[in-house]
């Protein structure tokens, strides 16, 4: 799992990162004695209220990418224009999904997002993580496929390097846990099908769904995916457990093994 950085405290005798900056510093005074900061209210401050304005109004649908991204950061970095920043994560990651998929190093490679940006970014992203795995919770979840995938893809399509995921069913086929088995390097994760069977035992699961995420962005199975599937199916079934699927996770897209008929 990506281990999220938290601000620090630091020396309390300066900002404690880029929105304490923003927010803290004094504001300068022009030569006709008016504080700078105003002169910069004119530039951006208008523009927030109109964006808040035909969000409140005709909801996210009338806002371009960029302009959903500005109003998050709006609340993040207070005293700053934050179109540039907004459309720099976007070109930079590509789409929103990108954006909050991103590590918080990448993020603070964009001009903009400091320690304490980059953290809350990826709360917001936790949180929506959250919000879709609570989607499957006491749900059938091959009555619930649409969800599944769609938790998968938030969780994994933005990971640099490949993770193994299982989904561990009861005889209900209802969610008992999800957990991330194997991280492994760029196009290879070390799966042990003993470990998987040994896991669903000591859980009482009976039913599986194996994921896993392939960095590159193509979901098309590879022969050694397919392998190690046959490998997991045959080691599970003597003892009752199915394996409903393997679901491989693209950055645009989803393959699923049974769907192509390989198990």
């Amino acid at each position: 799992m990506t281990k999220l950085p938290f601000p620090s405290d630091g020396d309390h005798s300066q900002p404690a990162d880029e929105r304490g900056f923003f927010a803290e510093q004094q504001p300068k005074r022009s030569s006709l004695g008016v504080p700078a900061v105003q002169q910069d209210d004119a530039h951006y401050h208008g523009h927030r209220d109109r964006l808040r304005t035909r969000y409140r109004d005709h909801g996210d649908t009338a806002l371009a990418d960029y302009e959903i991204l500005e109003l998050l950061l709006f609340r993040l970095i207070p005293r700053r224009d934050t179109k540039p920043i907004a459309k720099a994560l976007l070109e930079r990651f590509g789409t929103l999904a990108g954006v909050f998929g991103a590590s918080p190093a990448l993020l603070q490679e964009v001009k903009g997002i400091g320690e304490a940006v980059a953290f809350d970014l990826k709360l917001i992203s936790t949180v929506a993580h959250r919000t879709l795995k609570s989607e499957l919770k006491g749900k059938q979840v091959l009555a619930s496929w649409s969800s599944v995938i769609d938790y998968c893809h938030a969780a994994m399509a933005h990971e640099t390097r490949e993770q193994f995921r299982i989904l561990f069913l009861d005889k209900r086929n209802a969610l008992i846990a999800d957990e991330v088995q194997q991280t492994g390097t760029v196009d290879h994760t070390p799966v042990y099908p003993r470990e998987v069977v040994k896991r669903a035992l000591e859980l009482s699961a009976t039913a599986l769904i194996l994921v896993h995420n392939h960095p590159s962005g193509d979901p098309t199975p590879s022969r050694a995916d397919i392998e190690m599937t046959k490998m997991i199916v045959d080691t599970a079934k003597p003892l009752g457990i199915t394996v409903h699927d393997h679901i491989i996770i693209g950055k645009d897209g989803h393959a699923s093994l049974k769907g192509l008929r390989l198990i």
